[in-house]
């Protein structure tokens, strides 16, 4: 299976370079994804649940990153197994082309191999749901890039409760927790 894309992101490289090799971003973006560790440098272990057409399984796998030329681009290589579902290996490559001072292009090439009962659903299937999670991955994360850049731009407006209120709805993850201990620290102080 191949896949390759393009996706136009509102930040400037450096940002996304940021937020690509962030742990606690691509856990909060990877559909599925119940958790990522660094077991050493540019290697991770990840455990997420996929569903495939009929076949639905947790995976668990390892990733590593090589080819680091940052912040322009890098390659990695993954392998996760889910049991009697199969078994998922292959590598991708991202590069990073700024377009502007403020927007990012980000390219990528995807190579992978499947067996076991993913195999056996249909090379149709499977690159449907391969690209779904892609779409999923891509507008999670730059729904994240645009709250991390609000966060940072809208950081001397902290005084006002009123307002952390507003961005506290509409902030997913580790925003929305920071925004708590925020608002809890401002009400102590009241």
């Amino acid at each position: 299976m191949q896949m390759t894309g393009e996706q136009q992101l509102p930040l400037p490289r450096e940002a996304v370079w940021t937020a690509l090799n962030d742990v606690d971003m691509l856990k909060i973006c990877i559909p599925g994804c119940e958790s990522i560790r660094e077991t050493s440098e540019n290697k991770y272990e990840i455990l997420m649940h996929a569903a495939i057409g009929p076949i639905k399984a947790r995976f668990k796998g390892e990733m590593s990153k090589f080819n680091i030329d940052a912040p322009e681009s890098y390659s990695m290589s993954f392998s996760g197994t889910g049991g009697a579902a199969g078994f998922a290996r292959g590598e991708a490559h991202v590069k990073l082309a700024e377009t502007d001072s403020d927007k990012t292009t980000l390219e990528y090439r995807c190579d992978a191999k499947i067996g076991g009962k993913l195999a056996q659903i249909g090379a149709r299937l499977v690159d449907s749901a391969a690209s779904m999670m892609a779409t999923r991955f891509f507008e999670a994360f730059t729904k994240e890039l645009r709250a991390r850049a609000e966060q940072q731009n809208g950081s001397d407006s902290l005084d006002d409760s009123t307002e952390i209120e507003k961005k506290e709805d509409v902030r997913p993850g580790i925003f929305r927790k920071f925004l708590n201990a925020v608002k809890a620290l401002f009400q102590k102080h009241k």
